[in-house]
């Protein structure tokens, strides 16, 4: 076969194994590379069809598939959705041709078969996944704000049911180990080994000659039943509709409104009109600007980073072996579980060994629920629990090549902390505070070798939240800079790189989003609306309820640290109405969760509702702001507050901001990040400086568009 993509070969048994291997990169993806050579086999196939006994499609890759292209899909545009479709109804044509061959096709999935990957296996009769290490198998469109549209959405229905399809795979984008894609269906049989995976294949094919998909034998009916009765409907597509509304919470994620649409519709037709169907809902998503932001960040920005993009380069990749933690409160204790569960020796200690041991308890805790759920042996539990070692003594901390300080914020504690533990650390030991607002510079004082010092800022709770956000003082050399990348990519985080200052990047920008809110609050905005006003944005945690988390007296503490920064350089830190808010809770006694009372009331610590008192607190405005002036004062904030860190150097590159903000600090996923934002705003850069313009003159001079902006948006640009 001459074909660029996809291997024939026959056996003497009239086996075809088509073998894809795309030439132009290190995975096989959707493309026209794909479309050409599928289409030549397909037709081959057709043609030689009586010489042919069965099919076996593999990957010569590591991976089986790894979807669509999504550079061409980045580029997509409403005026493009024609041309996407017909690509599309091409490709799913070739697809139902290989299904409807009339002779057994067994996808043989040696690895990743992820989005398109899946949906091509899909089309397959039979599914045998290789169990090896790393492989995930699944349907993660909707994170990227698409919907499954080569196959995916109309076959897992019809294989799932409509109920299993949306809730366990396709609305939650969720990927699967290959033994979890077989518990789902996804999948049919997962094999040792490659050569029992082949051998299973021939031998089912031996014994399934006249295979066929259940959907297209007569009498076949979708499980559960089609969404045509009004039981069904009352059972199933009323609550799943219920169930996207209160997910989206009124953002701009279409996503799952789409997929269950097309799902719903594709139930009540034949499997060729629900393609079709299938096609109209992706063509609408593809070509809108919600899944190009979505791209950018969840898929470039991010590969950006992951390829080391903000990784000084020329120095050799390093390994933690042993690291010590200070400090065993809830963010100590988090950063000893994530170090020990990815091999690193963890000396977890706090000045009181009680402290250190409750600590170590929290691993437990983690550890505990996850053997309960069958994601961890209790030898592989017993591992990372023998991995930490809590202590109040220093000296434990001897030959440590790494340590990570994660006290109260406070400088003078911080520097007394290293001083106690840079004796015993080896000679080049990665010294790293775990600080969300101190400077680093001014830390890096406190230690004997300045320029081995630097922020590593991990967000709570340490063990989900995947970003740390890496902070480089003024003497932080180069060679930390990689230790610390390479540090996060070892116990699996997303790493950004920023420059020193008062917050840094997601501290800083974050304030402005809660100090917004509660500016609303000061003005008499209703709280309830301030809260629908941040969830309607996208945020996925309301802003009252948020800081309530945070807790206010924090945020006193804080603010009076910066105040008295600000003082010793001969400034005055400007005020804001929000610190009016913030005290006055106080005074209430009302600062936060912890303490069972704060912008909500709680009840055994859980939020009960927002707090009655509130509205009363702060007299209602008149003319009330109006709720989109709500939604956009918060996003501008943040968003203005990212160029000026941009402007500064405090942010290094636009793909730190826009996964940073998204990962760290809830910034609306929609958008594509803070800096994608201004990009996708209706007019783009040009039309978020008029909006900005607009919020200034009614709402304060914090909304003046930097004048870097402004020449950005007169110069057409956007940022890269």
């Amino acid at each position: 076969m001459t074909d660029t993509m996809i291997r024939w070969e026959q056996d003497e048994d009239g086996i075809v194994v088509l073998t894809m291997d795309d030439p132009t990169g290190s995975v096989n993806v959707l493309n026209a590379v794909f479309a050409a050579s599928l289409d030549a086999a397909v037709a081959r196939l057709e043609a030689e069809r009586e010489t042919v006994t069965g099919v076996i499609l593999t990957s010569a890759k590591r991976s089986f598939f790894a979807g669509a292209d999504l550079t061409v899909l980045r580029r997509t545009a409403p005026d493009r959705a024609a041309e996407l479709a017909r690509a599309s109804d091409h490709l799913k044509g070739l697809l139902r041709r290989l299904e409807t061959l009339g002779r057994p096709v067994v996808a043989a999935v040696n690895g990743a078969a992820i989005g398109g990957g899946l949906e091509v296996a899909l089309a397959c009769h039979h599914r045998i996944a290789l169990d090896a290490a790393g492989s995930r198998i699944g349907l993660p469109e909707v994170t990227l704000g698409l919907l499954p549209g080569a196959g995916g959405l109309t076959r897992t229905v019809r294989m799932l049911g409509l109920h299993e399809a949306l809730s366990s795979v396709v609305l939650t984008g969720r990927l699967f180990t290959p033994p979890q894609a077989l518990a789902k269906g996804l999948v049919d049989e997962v094999a040792e080994s490659a050569g029992d995976m082949f051998l299973r294949a021939r031998e089912w094919i031996a014994r399934t000659p006249g295979a066929a998909q259940p959907w297209d034998v007569e009498g076949y009916r979708i499980p559960g039943g089609a969404a045509t009765s009004r039981t069904f409907n009352h059972s199933v597509v009323v609550p799943f509709s219920a169930t996207v509304r209160n997910r989206g919470r009124g953002t701009k994620m279409d996503a799952p409104h789409h997929i269950l649409a097309a799902a719903v519709e594709g139930t009540q037709v034949d499997i060729d009109t629900a393609l079709a169907i299938e096609t109209r809902y992706l063509a609408e998503l593809a070509c809108g600007q919600i899944s190009s932001n979505m791209i950018k960040a969840f898929h470039f920005d991010t590969e950006h980073i992951a390829n080391g993009g903000s990784r000084p380069e020329g120095f050799p990749a390093h390994r933690v072996r042993r690291a010590v933690v200070l400090g065993a409160g809830m963010m100590g204790a988090g950063i000893a579980y994530v170090c020990a569960a990815a091999g690193i020796d963890v000396v977890l200690k706090d000045i009181d060994g009680a402290a250190a041991e409750r600590g170590k308890a929290y691993s437990r805790k983690i550890l505990d629920r996850a053997v309960s759920r069958g994601q961890l042996t209790e030898d592989g539990r017993a591992a990372v629990l023998d991995r930490i070692t809590p202590t109040d003594r220093a000296e434990d901390a001897a030959g440590a090549d790494l340590v990570i300080e994660a006290v109260f914020e406070d400088a003078g504690l911080k520097k007394q902390v290293f001083a106690e533990i840079e004796p015993y650390l080896a000679p080049d030991a990665v010294l790293a505070s775990n600080t969300s607002t101190l400077p680093i510079t001014g830390l890096a004082e406190g230690v004997r070798r300045p320029e081995d010092f630097v922020g590593l800022h991990f967000f709570s709770p340490v063990d989900k939240m995947a970003l740390l956000e890496i902070i480089v003082g003024e003497k932080t050399s180069d060679a930390t800079l990689a230790r610390a990348f390479d540090l996060a990519r070892q116990i699996g985080k997303t790493p950004i790189v920023v420059g020193d200052s008062r917050g840094f990047f997601t501290s800083r920008v974050i304030s402005t989003f809660l100090n917004e809110a509660l500016s609303l609050i000061a003005e008499g905005a209703a709280p309830a609306s301030v809260e629908q006003a941040g969830m309607q944005a996208g945020y996925p945690t309301a802003p009252l309820a948020l800081f309530d988390e945070l807790n206010m007296k924090l945020a006193q503490h804080v603010r009076r640290e910066t105040q008295a920064a600000y003082a010793a350089e001969g400034r005055t830190l400007p005020h804001q109405a929000a610190y009016d808010v913030i005290d006055r809770m106080v005074e209430w006694g009302r600062p936060g969760r912890l303490e069972g009372a704060g912008f909500h009331d709680y009840a055994d610590g859980e939020r009960v509702r927002l707090w009655p008192g509130l509205a009363d607190a702060f007299p209602a405005d008149d003319p009330p702001v109006p709720f989109a002036d709500m939604q956009e004062r918060m996003l501008f904030a943040e968003a203005l507050e990212s160029v000026r860190c941009l402007d500064e150097g405090v942010l290094r590159s636009v793909p730190d901001a826009n996964v940073g903000s998204i990962l760290g600090i809830g910034f609306p996923a929609w958008t594509g990040g803070v800096l994608q934002y201004v990009n996708q705003y209706e007019g783009g850069p040009a039309g978020f400086v008029a909006r900005a313009h607009e919020l200034a003159a009614r709402y304060g001079e914090r909304f003046t568009p930097p004048a870097s902006l402004v020449a950005r948006a007169e110069r057409g640009e956007v940022y890269e």
